[in-house]
């Protein structure tokens, strides 16, 4: 029968009782079967005189339990007693359990030790990453020894990912101060729309001048104003566009992809579909160029809006030939790698600012987005209002300048307008641009916009 839960706790009078009683807690520790008991104990010791007994902590290091292994070497740790040095040596590299043998390498480096530094150097080629973070957060005491400046310098190369990051996080921070710049949005490209090829005017464009880019690519193939010789042709052109919004990108600041997998109809009937998975094609090239991916929202839309492919199948219901109606379109979400956490970003910006832009009530609280797609009678995939409203909501603050390089018919500069953010848009088709051009100055009503060519455009950069 199972014991109830108050007869597996103690009380606070018990607890402190035994923590007052060297004696008293050396026999509780060795003779008291349940667990929970002793863990509740040793969870509540704080801070440890240097003529605390530790041979009942030494004992517990042998014991079943790996909570309370792990508990007696982060207790042990506290003493940065140089004798415990081979212990906790032999437990970083014995303990069957990586919390206690993380917290063993803990316990070395707070030794604060240079005889230590052999040790943590060996455990630098762990296989466990969790255990090479740790013997590397305890070297960086010692970052002014060459030894150790080697040693971290051959990590940087370590084959996992969070270890090599990590590594950038602390000893390759960024040198610039870029506290002044990061609100600052270039009057040159404010509320700007430019007519021309975006490779052409993104060179153009100065480095970290854009706070948020949300756009989504033209479709392979899919649409006449997009004809490309090749899928990879296709891929390569992306890959080149989304490298200089890196490039243009301040740092730490997001871009958004919208695209979804797109069918090509068949030849004939003697052929068959193909299908591509762009936006799973996409992705690794944009970890490649140092986006890091944060996270996947799936944007899904009413049946009754998407191609009908399940016909034939509801028919026939032969097995091998289902497949269903594609109602979804993924939105990816990256950001530019940065050592700095995103609390740094949220700090360039003056209290009043951050205030005006906190999130309304009504805001998604899951990746599953159930927006309605918006149709045009001259552009066939528009950006819904309500889609561009939250990416720019969630992603931005007031006064940003949010970005898209495949501007359609201008939904992105409108929902930035009425969100008080600023634009730049870029437009290769004259029949969109003008469209837009008109949609927002005569249906929008928005000031001060400045629509240029691209030969206006480089002689407004070059002035």
């Amino acid at each position: 029968m199972k014991q109830k839960w108050h007869d597996l706790m103690m009380t606070e009078e018990k607890i402190s009782e035994i923590l007052s009683n060297p004696e008293q807690f050396a026999f509780f520790m060795e003779n008291e079967s349940n667990k929970g008991k002793r863990i509740q104990v040793l969870e509540r010791l704080g801070c440890l005189d240097k003529n605390f007994d530790k041979r009942p902590l030494l004992k517990l290091l042998a014991d079943p339990n790996d909570r309370v292994r792990f508990l007696a070497v982060k207790n042990l740790a506290k003493f940065s007693d140089f004798s415990l040095l081979d212990t906790f040596y032999y437990l970083s590299t014995h303990d069957p359990t990586s919390m206690v043998r993380r917290e063993a390498v803990s316990g070395l480096g707070r030794l604060r030790h240079k005889s230590a530094i052999p040790y943590l150097i060996s455990l630098t080629e762990d296989k466990d990453p969790k255990v090479v973070m740790q013997a590397i957060r305890a070297l960086l005491v010692f970052k002014n020894s060459p030894t150790v400046i080697n040693c971290l310098e051959k990590a940087k190369d370590h084959p996992n990912e969070l270890v090599r990051d990590y590594i950038t996080a602390e000893i390759a921070r960024p040198t610039k101060d870029t506290l002044s710049k990061h609100s600052y949005v270039n009057p040159i490209l404010k509320n700007v729309i430019v007519n021309g090829d975006v490779l052409e005017l993104l060179p153009y464009v100065p480095e970290e001048s854009i706070h948020l880019t949300f756009t989504s690519p033209p479709y392979y193939n899919a649409r006449d104003y997009s004809i490309y010789s090749s899928y990879s042709k296709y891929l390569e052109f992306l890959q080149k566009v989304f490298s200089e919004v890196y490039r243009i990108t301040k740092e730490g600041r997001f871009f958004v992809l919208n695209t979804s997998p797109i069918i090509i109809p068949r030849a004939s009937r003697n052929h068959s579909s193909k299908r591509y998975p762009i936006p799973f094609d996409i992705h690794p090239f944009l970890i490649e160029m140092g986006w890091e991916f944060i996270d996947d929202i799936v944007w899904e839309k009413p049946e009754f809006a998407v191609k009908n492919r399940i016909a034939g199948f509801l028919q026939h219901r032969k097995p091998l030939a289902y497949k269903p109606n594609a109602v979804t379109e993924m939105i990816m979400v990256y950001r530019k790698k940065t050592t700095r956490l995103l609390d740094w970003n949220i700090h360039q910006y003056d209290s009043k600012t951050v205030s005006d832009s906190k999130v309304k009530d009504g805001f998604e609280t899951t990746n599953v987005w159930k927006i309605d797609p918006k149709y045009d009678k001259l552009h066939s995939a528009v950006f819904p209002i309500e889609l561009c409203n939250k990416i720019i909501s969630y992603y931005s603050m007031v006064g940003d300048l949010v970005f898209d390089p495949f501007g359609g018919s201008g939904t992105m500069a409108k929902a930035a307008h009425s969100l008080r953010r600023n634009f730049f848009l870029t437009e290769i088709d004259t029949n969109y641009f003008t469209n837009m051009k008109e949609s927002i100055l005569i249906d929008n009503k928005i000031q001060n916009v400045t629509f240029l060519s691209t030969d206006d455009f480089q002689r407004r950069i070059n002035k």
